[in-house]
């Protein structure tokens, strides 16, 4: 007999600490731990849009940060970026615009993102500066780590790690398997 170990989402969803879209008493939930910098991520985006489309009201979908920065030398920043968003009520948008430009994630750019999705630049360069959500992004981190992610983009479904793949056919079919089995 051997021991088999799921690895399970350690922190639950919480609307009051996390970035989501869908209802909050959705039947199916989806959690990303993704870097704004991983090419990986970018490319579940589109992902991520189909499924949020095919699930509708059924779906409850969390982004929390997980920046590489061993390899993604703007990761961080870039997290820190969206949430100075998220505090004017512009995480998504900024979510949408790092990933949409994510080659050019330096620090001078970020402000120019931040001015063209309509944020209070000062407020949002004074949050950069004094690091006013590194915290947020290390809590996230730290609940990725002991959730099981070892890289990114990084799924889990209904508290469960999605270890298949990443495409949304796949996704999708974990998903509505989750519903089946609720």
């Amino acid at each position: 007999m051997t021991t088999q170990w799921r690895p399970m989402l350690v922190t639950p969803i919480s609307p009051a600490t996390d970035h989501v879209l869908g209802p909050p008493d959705a039947p199916v939930t989806l959690v990303e731990y993704g870097d704004y910098q991983c090419p990986y991520c970018a490319a579940a985006q589109p992902v991520v849009a189909t499924v949020l489309e095919e699930m509708g009201q059924r779906l409850l979908f969390a982004f929390r940060h997980f920046p590489l920065t061993t390899i993604h030398a703007y990761a961080e920043t870039a997290a820190e970026a969206a949430e100075a968003a998220g505090a004017q009520q512009r995480f998504w948008e900024m979510h949408d615009t790092l990933f949409a430009n994510q080659p050019r994630l330096q620090p001078e750019q970020l402000a120019t993102y931040a001015k063209a999705i309509g944020l209070d630049v000062s407020r949002f360069a004074k949050s950069l500066t004094e690091r006013a959500f590194a915290e947020k992004i290390a809590n996230d981190f730290m609940g990725g780590v002991r959730s099981g992610v070892n890289g990114t983009p990084t799924f889990f479904v209904n508290g469960v790690r999605h270890d298949g793949p990443n495409d949304s056919a796949s996704l999708l079919a974990a998903l509505e398997r989750s519903l089946v089995f609720r």
